[in-house]
């Protein structure tokens, strides 16, 4: 692994994703104590004001790593066991002999067969993951809708499942996590969202890092421009968006810097015992939502980085905004990614998302922060 951080060069990389056509983008790498800050382009493309490494962001599915860790630190009291069926603490949810079969395991790793409810929720993408199918009406028409969590995962119950309880490869669903919401609530009387910020959040010190109140962030942060596969050009602005449609899935608010403090600690097992980790480092394959196998533990992602070993983290995405967190397994380097485009690859006639250079500029700011030449 590379022993500077190369400034200059982090630099240069961040303003190339910039110029390849993400409005804004920033980022904190730090590498044994030293830290790396930086961003290029700008929060609002009206009023040009630039982006800061200090914004909030919307961190979609990262949020699924902090919902993990609340339940896992149930199990270490003795409150959860995870490898009983999901039906024993929610059986009006999960009913019958998915319910006596599905485990508490398999919702944290997305191997329950159950499957995502997004696609049932809003009728626009009824067709997803057929991306070519969809479009994007519903991201507007429910932009300020208030949903029921229980009424989503009824919906990804009631859909046919994609596989069965424990199969391989795994299946991607944020029915899982809702239901993990559902049971960390039945099983501590007090809500999930209240639950992570206290039994999590907070211990962390986290100090920038909540569940947003309403649609509206109230905290400096980026505008987020959506783009939905070429399907709205120009990108429209998603920043107002009620996010209960997701919940303690990915509705999570924070900020880079907040990001690589708690991966770095979960990762040097300050949050968790060793014992609980090492769980969390049991990975299997999972189908994500671009179709692409991801090597996924309990609420961990694991990359193999060629030359530069192994990295831990998770990555998320919501209407318009994206992030990515990535430590290294022997907790010297870590980054953390926010960006306020997403979806920017156009589709084929066949519906195969087409290559953008935003696809190589990431790749390469990636590669560099991860410690590469």
């Amino acid at each position: 692994m590379t022993t500077s951080l190369e400034p200059d060069r982090l630099t240069a990389a961040l303003t190339d994703l910039h110029t390849a056509g993400v409005p804004g983008a920033f980022a904190e790498v730090r590498q044994d104590g030293r830290i790396w800050r930086g961003a290029a382009g700008v929060a609002d493309l009206d009023t040009g004001e630039p982006v800061d490494p200090d914004l909030a962001h919307r961190v979609g599915s990262i949020t699924k790593t902090f919902t993990a860790v609340a339940v896992l630190r149930q199990v270490e009291r003795g409150q959860i066991d995870l490898d009983r069926p999901v039906g024993h603490y929610l059986p009006e949810l999960v009913p019958g002999e998915r319910g006596r079969t599905i485990t508490v395991r398999m919702l944290i790793n997305h191997t329950s067969g159950l499957a995502e409810y997004l696609p049932y929720a809003y009728p626009s993408l009824r067709s997803f993951p057929v991306i070519a199918k969809t479009t994007p009406e519903s991201l507007e028409a429910e932009r300020l809708r208030s949903f029921d969590p229980l009424e989503l995962i009824k919906l990804g119950v009631a859909a046919p499942a994609t596989g069965g309880p424990g199969s391989s490869p795994g299946v991607y669903s944020n029915t899982n996590y809702l239901l993990l919401g559902q049971l960390l609530d039945r099983v501590t009387g007090i809500g999930a969202e209240e639950l992570i910020t206290k039994d999590v959040i907070e211990p962390a010190g986290l100090r920038h890092t909540d569940f947003p109140e309403g649609p509206r962030l109230r905290v400096p942060h980026s505008r987020l421009y959506e783009s939905w596969f070429g399907m709205l050009e120009p990108p429209h602005d998603f920043s107002v968006f009620d996010m209960s449609w997701v919940g303690v899935s990915a509705a999570l608010v924070s900020t880079v810097g907040d990001l690589n403090e708690f991966f770095g600690r979960l990762l040097a097992g300050s949050i968790v015992e060793p014992a609980t980790l090492a769980q969390m480092q049991r990975t299997g394959p999972v189908i994500s939502f671009e179709q692409s196998v991801i090597d996924y533990g309990l609420g961990l992602h694991r990359r193999e980085v060629p030359g530069h070993g192994t990295f831990w983290g998770h990555d998320g995405s919501v209407w318009g905004g994206g992030a990515i967190v990535l430590c290294s397994a022997d907790g010297g380097r870590q980054l953390a990614l926010a960006a306020n485009r997403q979806r920017w690859n156009r589709l084929d006639e066949t519906g195969r998302p087409q290559p953008h250079p935003i696809d190589g500029a990431l790749n390469r700011f990636l590669h560099l922060a991860m410690g590469g030449s």
